[in-house]
Order: C-alpha cells, then structure tokens, then sequence
C-alpha cells in the first residue's frame, strides 16, 4: 500500500485548534516569515550578481565593478547565515514552546484520569503520546509547516523571476518538470513503503527489548535459562531491521541519482538550447549561468513540495492524537464548589454502595493508526502481529463487582474485611479514596459525601497501603517524602522507628540515601512494606486503608510489620483488609464479604457463634495463623 493511499484526513476543525496552539506564538511567527521573505529574497540575489559579473564586470575590465560584486559575494551568504541563526532561533522556540504546552496540558490530564483509564490503556501507548505525537505536533508547527510556506514563497518567487528573466528558457524547464515530478513520486512510494516495513520490524525489535530488559522480564529469562534463545531471538529480528536499511539506503541512492539525471537532463537542455540563443545574441551567457542557478532551486523547493501533503497532514494528525486525550472526559472529578473540610473526626458510612465495573471503550483511547508508521504490536515473542480481536475485559463472575453494602467505621474504629478471594474486598476499599465512585448508593465522610469533597483535600486524609508496594527508582529518603515534602530528617526518622525499617536504613551503607532499584527490586518484600508503612505514617493521615498481606514474608518481617501497623492503626479509623487472626481480634467490626455482598457481620466471637462463612473460613484460614 503506498503512502498516498492511507493518507490521514486534515479537516478545517482540526487546523483551526492547531493554530490555537501557535497562537501564543504569533509574534514569533511573523518574525519568522518575515526572515523568510529576506532570505528568499537573499538567495535570489546571488545569481543575479553572478549573471552582472559574467556578462559586465569581467568582458568590460571594470575592477570597480569586480570588486563590488566578488564583496557581495561573500556578503550574501555572510548576511544569510546570520538571519538562518535568528530564524533557527525563533523556529525553535515556537517549536519547543508547543512541545512545553503540549506535554504539561497532557501530564496534567492524565494524572486527573480515573483508574479505569489505567486498567485499560498500554503504558507505551500512553509514552507515545507524550513523546512520539507530540514531537509530531511540534514538526507540524515548527518544521513541516514552515517548510511548506519557505518553499512556496521561494518556489513562486523563482518562477516569476525567471519568466521575467528569460520566458523560453522556463517552458524548457517546465518541459522537464513532469519526468522529475514523476520520478518523485515513483520511487518515493517505494523508499515509504521500505521505511514502513523498517519501522515494523524496528518495532518488533523494540517489543522484544522491552519485554526482556525490564527487571520482570529479565528474571524469567534467567529463571529458565533462556539467555541464549532470546540472543537469537534478538539477532533475527536485529537481521531483519539490518537487511531493510541496506535496501532502504541502496533504494535512496538510486532514486537520487535519478533525479539527479533528470536535473542534469533539464541542464543539459539550458545549456544546449542557451547556448543556441546565446550564439543567435538573444541573450547573454551570465543569463544562462543565472538561470541554471534558479532552475535548481526550483527543482530542490518542487521536491519538497511533491512530499509536503502526506508530511503535513501526518505532522497534524499527531495533534489529533494528542487532542482525542486531551478531550477524554473525567470520570473522577472534583463539582462545582467542592469541600474540603477545616475539621475531621473519620466518620466513614457507606449507605447502600454497589458498584459495576464499566467494560465498554467509552472514555477510553482508540486504537492507533499512524500514516507511514507501524508502533503497535501485539506479539513481542512470536514474531508476529495477530487479528486485533476485542480487548480483554476484566473477568467478573457476576455483573456487579458489589452491591447494596453498608456499614459504619466510627471515628478510631477498626473494620475488618474478611471473605473469599474475589469477595470485593479490595474493590471496597478504592472507593473509599474514590479511585472509582459507587455506581449506585453513597459513601459519606463525616456527613459529606465524597463526591463533594476536593479529591486534593481527600487524599490527604486517607493513607493507602497496597499489598503490591510501589517505590520510586529512587533513594529511600525520596520515597518517604512523597508523604510530605517539607518532612524534616527528624520527621523521617520517626516515621521509620514507628514502622520498625529505621535501624534497617541506618545499617545501610548510604543509609537514607540508598537507592532502593527499579520498584525497590533491592529490597526485601518485608523491607519495601515496611517502608510503605513508614511514608503512611509520615503522611499521618485521620483514616487508614490496607491490605494486610503478610502471607510472603518470614516470621521476623512479618512480626516486625504487624508491631508496625498496631502503632499505625492507633486512635485513626482504619478499614483493613485483614490475613491475620491479630488483627480480627483487635477489630471493632468484622465484615464479612460474599460475592460482592456482606453476608456476615460482627465481632469474632459473634461471627463464630453463628457458624456460617466466617467460621468456615476460621478453621481454614485463620486458626493456623494465631499469633
């Protein structure tokens, strides 16, 4: 399929919020074109002068004249060069401009975005965006764009000038034009068609580094031996995107020297027909000279132009791209005239809470075609790509996730959340610091409902702690104050005594300073739990929400965490979902949870009198695990 045939539409609606973005750059932009017009007029010049001393200053002996025109010779280009550094300049500050705006505006909007954006979109769909489109955006302002009106201003200044020149001698360029067009577009189909399937098997190779280079997938590779399958693995697909560039580059030459023939075809012409002319004394040989000069230009400015629709409308579309995210909806947005409350007790209702997972695209990011690119792959070990089919959902066996939940966590209060795997529980708690609001019922916070309260405001309330810790490719002491950054040593020290990792941090070589490795892989699952509770504590948040998974560790990290965590649960309402016999047993309330639903409820010795899932579930689970 050639370039032209999956070319991206560019609509006026699209162009006009294009030029949106240029706005704030308008002065900028008008310097520019105006640098454009002297350089054009600059490079026009040249064969002018060249024309004057071939055919006055040196047939006549005038070294006034000589002198003059070799010393505007040397001024023209010096005087270019200083305005293509002032047009660099401005050029590029109208580009990296867009790309700043462009990349705060996203960031921005994408860290407002719910989880279920998350959930459902590709990380390196997400880096492209930010990268990939928005480099793309800033071509089409700054280069593309820019590109097209300096070559037609240059172009139409040309073909006037060499009209008025010498009218016979431009049809003889005309005459020529078409093979040159023609050639262009011949062979630059098939140098596009190369280039895309180069970037395909680029993006092959790409998949396979990225699913083997990062610290999970380098792992498994060593687990099971697999070192020297993926090296050939990598080496035919290294092959492959070898074997394409040396025909992309053998393709290239050829298609230069082509219009290379084509060029020195419409020279040859000049010349031999000028010459003609020159002999009859229709005109003179620095006309000829001047001429070959401008037809060259022209051709060089044509050959731009032949490529600029497919260049800019893909340049713009990357806008679109870029745009489609920017115009995602909210989910999870602060109203109108939200709270955020001076005084907190930690008085936390859910009033008949159910809650679906959406499976549908809505909201979400569509599937990515970019003219004369090929980024998406499906398959980073087959080789392959495969049929798109729909998008995995998340697997439910049933259709709501919870439904018709209620209960009350009155301020210090302890909520334990038991059940089987699949019950609900954590969906449970990402409501509480709305990370998903309730499809139907309410949550309420002191009286208010969550959604009347700045989401700000309320994640400084809550402190979450995840079974799956996340740490930064950071020092231990940047982890611990993205709680609070105005945390002093003291504060951090505190915090990490109280949640029993201090002494541990202490012993270390760089102590607080210690680079903790991708996702704190340098750590120990006790180690990075610990330090989770430590950034909790630094936060100091009224209401607590965590999950207790202690299954993993050793008897010392785990006895050292659940030490950690009764001084964290101290005197904050906490809501927990609870592995631990201790922690049942400490809980004001124990809720127990059944397909979505809480099918028991109570202390333990109440839930264990009625004999049902929290019983069975106390032989099975608990009982083993008494502390």
């Amino acid at each position: 399929m050639h370039a032209s045939d999956d070319r991206p539409r560019v609509t006026w609606t699209l162009l006009r919020r294009v030029l949106r973005y240029a706005q704030p750059y308008r002065w900028h932009t008008i310097g520019l074109l105006a640098l454009i017009l002297v350089q054009t007029a600059l490079n026009l010049a040249t064969p002018l002068v060249l024309r004057d001393l071939i055919d006055h200053a040196i047939p006549s002996g005038d070294m006034r004249r000589l002198v003059a025109l070799a010393l505007a010779l040397l001024a023209i280009p010096a005087i270019g060069g200083v305005i293509s550094v002032i047009q660099r300049r401005l050029n590029s500050y109208i580009g990296e401009g867009v790309i700043f705006d462009l990349r705060v505006a996203l960031f921005g909007h994408l860290q407002r975005m719910s989880l279920r954006f998350f959930t459902n979109t590709k990380v390196g769909e997400l880096m492209s965006r930010l990268n990939n489109d928005v480099i793309g955006a800033q071509n089409a302002v700054s280069s593309t764009l820019v590109g097209i009106i300096t070559n037609l201003v240059q172009a139409g200044a040309l073909t006037l000038v060499m009209v008025s020149m010498e009218w016979r001698l431009t049809l003889i360029s005309v005459f020529v034009l078409p093979l040159f067009v023609l050639a262009a577009r011949r062979m630059g189909h098939r140098l596009r068609d190369l280039a895309r399937e180069q970037m395909d098997a680029n993006a092959q190779m790409n998949a396979l580094l990225n699913e083997t280079l990062n610290i999970g997938g380098a792992l498994l590779v060593k687990l099971f031996g697999r070192t020297t399958v993926e090296v050939q693995r990598m080496r035919g697909r290294a092959q492959t995107v070898r074997d394409l560039g040396i025909r992309r580059a053998v393709v290239g030459s050829a298609f230069f020297v082509i219009l290379g023939l084509v060029s020195a075809a419409g020279t040859a012409l000049i010349y031999g027909l000028g010459g003609y002319f020159v002999i009859r004394g229709a005109f003179t040989v620095g006309t000829i000279v001047a001429f070959v000069s401008y037809m060259h230009s022209l051709y060089g400015a044509l050959q731009s132009l032949a490529n600029a629709p497919v260049e800019f409308s893909t340049s713009v579309v990357s806008f679109e791209r870029v745009f489609e995210v920017l115009d995602l909806p909210l989910e999870i947005a602060d109203r109108p005239g939200a709270l955020a409350p001076e005084q907190v007790a930690g008085d936390l209702v859910f009033d008949n809470v159910s809650f679906r997972y959406e499976v549908g695209s809505d909201g979400l990011l569509t599937e990515v075609h970019r003219a004369g690119r090929i980024e998406n792959v499906t398959a980073a070990l087959t080789g392959g790509t495969t049929e798109a089919g729909p998008a995995p959902g998340r697997s439910q066996a049933r259709e709501s996730a919870l439904e018709d939940i209620s209960f009350r966590a009155a301020p210090g209060q302890l909520v334990a959340l038991v059940g089987p795997s699949g019950a609900g529980k954590t969906t449970l708690t990402y409501l509480i610091p709305r990370l998903y609001d309730p499809s139907e019922g309410r949550i309420l916070l002191d009286g208010h409902d969550l959604r009347d309260l700045q989401l700000e405001w309320l994640g400084s309330q809550i402190g979450m702690v995840t079974q799956e810790t996340y740490l930064f490719h950071d020092t231990i002491r940047t982890n611990l104050l993205y709680a609070r950054l105005d945390a002093s040593q003291e504060d951090l020290e505190f915090a990490a005594e109280a949640a029993n990792i201090n002494r541990f941090i202490q012993e270390l070589p760089q102590g607080y300073d210690t680079i903790v490795g991708e996702r704190g892989y340098r750590l120990s699952g006790g180690e990075k739990q610990r330090l989770a509770l430590a950034r909790v504590i630094l936060k100091n948040p009224l209401l607590l929400v965590l999950d207790e998974a202690t299954s993993s560790l050793d008897s010392e990290s785990e006895a050292l965490i659940q030490e950690a965590l009764k001084r964290v649960m101290s005197g904050r309402t906490s809501i927990v979902i609870a592995h631990r016999l201790s922690t049942i047993l400490a809980a004001d309330l124990i809720l127990v949870l059944d397909r979505g639903r809480i099918v028991e409820r109570g202390t333990h010795g109440e839930l264990l009198d009625m004999g049902g899932l929290y019983a069975h579930l106390y032989d099975t689970q608990f009982r083993s695990r008494d502390t």
